[in-house]
């Protein structure tokens, strides 16, 4: 079986997880995950798992979690984490799957699609059938969980330019990222390489192209799926949902 991939993974392989690190943002979107969980005995399924980031710590608090990707690299990382794990830790099994048209023949509880994973597929028809996936994998009585790229917030980020470029320090002395961004196609598309150094002089670099996406959009998506929009947020905390903000988190429920 071929599954369409768009390469992030080898891209990002063996520092994804020094970008995204178990921190206090991850902690709090598992929290909130768990938090959003209608029945945690109905199961979990993840659109694009990765390396597990999410996955590992979330099944400790929920149980078994499906994880879905079309990366072999990214769930190969998650697959030796889990490999690694002391007694008590997290249960993820990793599929390897296109989320537009995957299929298990089982339904969830929870369905989530977080880190901007939706934003990966750069058309709208694709977006489409992603949400349209996972709502076929949900119970009745389920609920969708998304979290991506914020439209009005990148585009504020840029200050009315369309090229701009951030720099991220992270905590360890003399490390960070640096990203060059680029706006396209009427702010749709958000083109972005990502400089990643380390303390010891090396760096790595990454290249992603993302479509940038609105809460709107996406309960369009979710509404022509037959689910119900039920929230929208700025964080996991249950701030309400900003232009400004960076990321937005939305929820719809699958009626009974």
């Amino acid at each position: 079986m071929t599954i369409a991939d768009i390469g992030y993974g080898k891209q990002f392989e063996g520092w994804y997880d020094r970008i995204f690190q178990d921190d206090a943002a991850t902690r709090a979107a598992v929290e909130g995950l768990a938090g959003f969980h209608p029945d945690p005995a109905a199961g979990t399924l993840e659109f694009g798992v990765g390396t597990g980031r999410i996955a590992l710590p979330l099944s400790r608090r929920v149980g078994p979690i499906t994880g879905v990707d079309s990366s072999q690299e990214m769930l190969a990382a998650l697959e030796k984490k889990a490999a690694e794990k002391r007694a008590g830790d997290g249960d993820v099994a990793a599929e390897l799957g296109d989320i537009r048209t995957y299929r298990d023949g089982r339904t969830y509880g929870l369905v989530y699609c977080v880190c901007s994973t939706l934003a990966l597929l750069l058309d709208p028809e694709g977006q489409g059938q992603a949400i349209a996936r996972a709502a076929e994998h949900l119970a009745p009585g389920g609920r969708l969980v998304v979290e991506t790229h914020n439209r009005p917030g990148i585009v504020a980020q840029h200050e009315g330019l369309t090229r701009t470029t951030l720099f991220v320090p992270y905590p360890e002395p003399n490390t960070g990222i640096q990203m060059h961004a680029t706006l396209l196609m009427e702010n749709q598309i958000w083109h972005v390489s990502t400089v990643w150094f380390e303390a010891d002089g090396t760096h790595r670099i990454g290249t992603e192209t993302v479509r940038l996406l609105t809460p709107d959009e996406v309960d369009g998506y979710a509404r022509d799926a037959g689910l119900v929009p039920e929230g929208r947020y700025s964080d996991w905390q249950g701030t309400d949902y900003v232009p400004a903000a960076g990321l937005f988190i939305t929820s719809y429920t699958k009626p009974a």
